[in-house]
């Protein structure tokens, strides 16, 4: 691509405000560079998107690297998931998910699926089920069963979601570990093979019915009265 000095000018003008102290004018710039793609700001988008402390902000600049030719974006984001940093592990792992290129598929390792950073383990787990080549459903869906019962509640219903999204495949792994030991990873399971039967069926339901059945030592009883499906899952 032939370039003029001014064109070199205003690219450098644009990377420079991505630094702005202000989020507005971030979220302007990044607008800017997804518009107008420019493998000449891949690094930086890349670079800005590991320590961008404003969540919108950070949506665009994954907006602008999907804009980008996968070739010239790819490298950097798979250099980015085995950073230091726990943001940008996560940034790169959403990224990637966004791109949905499965070209990317090797860089998700069980190091990154069961991460103890919980938000980027989550990135890790929604990346997954984009990427996973066919035929590898069910061996992700075992890795992904030995997180059931990690975290908090938002954390909990990313993970149900992903073996949700992987169908028919997460079924054996979640009965697998229906028996587990610790009844929370219990409770996860049963709750996540709910939601798989019924995904109408809400999360916040789900996890109370399994915790009750988990209690009670049996299976869900036939015939238990409609869920409330107004939660959020």
């Amino acid at each position: 691509m032939t370039t003029t000095k001014q064109d070199d000018a205003d690219a450098l003008r644009v990377l420079r405000t991505l630094e702005d102290h202000r989020s507005s004018v971030r979220l302007r710039a990044a607008l800017t560079v997804g518009t107008t793609p420019d493998p000449r700001f891949v690094d930086k988008l890349v670079e800005r998107s590991a320590i961008e402390p404003d969540f919108f902000v950070r949506d665009m600049l994954t907006w602008a690297l999907t804009r980008h030719p996968v070739s010239v974006t790819l490298p950097g984001l798979v250099r980015e998931v085995r950073s230091e940093r726990a943001r940008a592990r996560s940034q790169a792992l959403h990224t990637l998910s966004k791109i949905g290129d499965r070209r990317a598929w090797p860089a998700i390792t069980p190091a990154l699926l069961s991460d103890a950073d919980d938000e980027v383990a989550r990135s890790a787990w929604r990346a997954a089920v984009v990427l996973v080549p066919e035929g590898d459903e069910t061996a992700l869906a075992a890795l992904l069963v030995t997180q059931l019962g990690r975290g908090e509640r938002e954390t909990q219903l990313s993970l149900s979601r992903a073996l949700v999204a992987l169908g028919e495949a997460a079924l054996t792994a979640l009965r697998a570990v229906a028996t587990a030991a610790d009844p929370l990873v219990r409770a996860h399971a049963l709750a996540t093979e709910r939601l798989l039967r019924d995904p109408d069926t809400g999360f916040g339901y789900a996890i109370e019915e399994a915790k009750r059945v988990v209690a009670l030592g049996g299976a869900p009883a036939q015939g238990d009265e409609e869920p409330d499906t107004r939660d959020e899952g």
